[in-house]
């Protein structure tokens, strides 16, 4: 007797959208792409038609952005044929997983747009927006990006053989990854008329998400939801401040519920060229009993206790529920990325830590005063000071109704931006090519 399909979901997203057949035991699928119209054909075998898969049908939402509509039909006596109709190209990846966590066998389809949107120029786009809106001014029809990346590529006039040379320092930003040369500075210096806006970006990481839910309180409570809704709290504010008069934006690795790869999560914040990394969850433990928030940075070497390190190892579990595909191409190049920690990354990443403890022990418990060590994949961006705030304890019921207090998260969210400030306050961002 062949596999029973056991549930289905759906998971959209502007990044990609997911599809998930569970079933009681392993599939065998066999996948075809159409580019025209663009769709994905895929044979399931030894399974028959039956209303859970027929389910599928109805879990596509109209404002999905990629999938428009799926169709199932029982092709042969032991053979379901499933057509997933996709509003324009993308780029399938169709694997399977084997039982984990709650999850029985899994058969996943991902499906990436072929045009993939540019998360730093969504965030550049924005920012001119909202100078122009406050100016009374129309947005700009050209692409802002192309007209940044053409102004700092300019050739600088030629000068004189006779002109003298001004030395200008190097600066350079631990922890920030991109170095001002002195020709920069200097030409900055000879055309102040052209001088921009330093734009300062948080990278906000809520963790779990689609397929993994994270800790789930004795409530039912599930972390990536709580930690989902701090997020947003959190982006109000962060796009409300500036540093220095130097605007801030936060930039969501996830801004709904869908699945983030760990290795991924810290790409998305480089590749926006992030100031810091700030990965939010809610602790859990086997017992009710311990509360409090937490904060943690990296560690090269080993954890600053038996808890951390035990922490450490159950959020990097998340790639293993959320559902990875290790037979993709790059896995083995993008994880290598994780393991390029720097000294000055944690030094910088502690300093925030600290920070962001004193302001959040002013409006909760803290489990722990003093930020802690371990190795979080998810933290280990070279170049930017990161680190994983614990909110409290989802498995302590007292807690869990404090994570869902509409006033516990904003006093959080408050916090931490205090946090954040208070770290800038000592440790000003400096100059950069990324700028409005």
């Amino acid at each position: 007797m062949g596999a029973t399909i056991v549930t289905v979901r759906v998971w959209p997203a502007p990044e990609y959208s997911r599809v998930t057949i569970e079933s009681d035991g392993a599939l065998i699928a066999r996948q075809q792409f159409v580019p025209s119209p663009p769709r994905l054909a895929v044979d399931i075998e030894g399974i028959s038609l039956n209303p859970a898969l027929k389910e599928l049908v109805a879990k596509v939402k109209a404002d999905d952005p990629n999938i428009a509509g799926i169709r199932v039909g029982q092709f042969a006596p032991s053979v379901v044929r499933l057509v997933v109709d996709l509003k324009h190209p993308i780029r399938p990846q169709v694997f399977s997983l084997s039982p984990v966590a709650a999850y029985q066998h899994r058969l996943v389809f991902d499906l990436y747009p072929v045009q993939e949107l540019d998360p730093l120029e969504a965030l550049i786009a924005e920012r001119l927006s909202d100078k122009a809106a406050a100016s009374g001014n129309s947005p700009p029809l050209a692409d802002p990006l192309d007209e940044l990346i053409a102004q700092h590529t300019q050739k600088p006039a030629a000068k004189p053989n006779n002109a003298p040379e001004k030395a200008t320092p190097i600066a350079t930003q631990k922890g920030a990854g991109t170095a001002v040369t002195a020709g920069a500075v200097g030409q900055a210096e000879s055309k102040p008329e052209t001088s921009t806006e330093r734009l300062i970006i948080i990278a906000v990481d809520p963790g779990h998400g689609g397929e993994d839910p994270g800790a789930i309180g004795p409530g039912g409570t599930r972390e990536k939801d709580v930690v989902l809704r701090l997020a947003h709290l959190l982006r109000e504010r962060i796009n409300n401040t500036s540093v220095n008069g130097n605007a801030m934006r936060a930039y969501l690795t996830r801004d709904a519920d869908f699945f983030v790869p760990l290795h991924v999560r810290v790409q998305k914040a480089r590749r926006v060229q992030a100031d810091l990394f700030v990965s939010l969850h809610a602790d859990a433990f086997f017992t009710p009993q311990p509360q409090g928030a937490s904060v943690f940075a990296l560690s090269q070497g080993g954890a600053s206790s038996s808890a951390a390190r035990w922490m450490a190892a159950k959020e990097n579990k998340a790639d293993l529920i959320g559902g990875l595909n290790v037979k993709a191409k790059d896995a083995t190049v993008q994880r290598a990325l994780l393991d390029m920690s720097t000294t000055a990354q944690i030094n910088d990443s502690l300093k925030l830590g600290q920070s962001l403890l004193g302001a959040i022990g002013r409006v909760g418990k803290l489990h722990k005063a003093k930020v802690e060590q371990a190795s979080f994949a998810v933290l280990k961006a070279p170049d930017i000071p990161s680190v994983l705030v614990e909110a409290a304890f989802i498995s302590n019921p007292t807690e869990e109704v404090k994570l869902n207090s509409e006033k516990y998260q904003n006093d959080l969210a408050d916090a931490i931006m205090r946090g954040i400030e208070a770290y800038f306050s000592k440790n000003p961002p400096l100059a950069r090519n990324r700028s409005v």
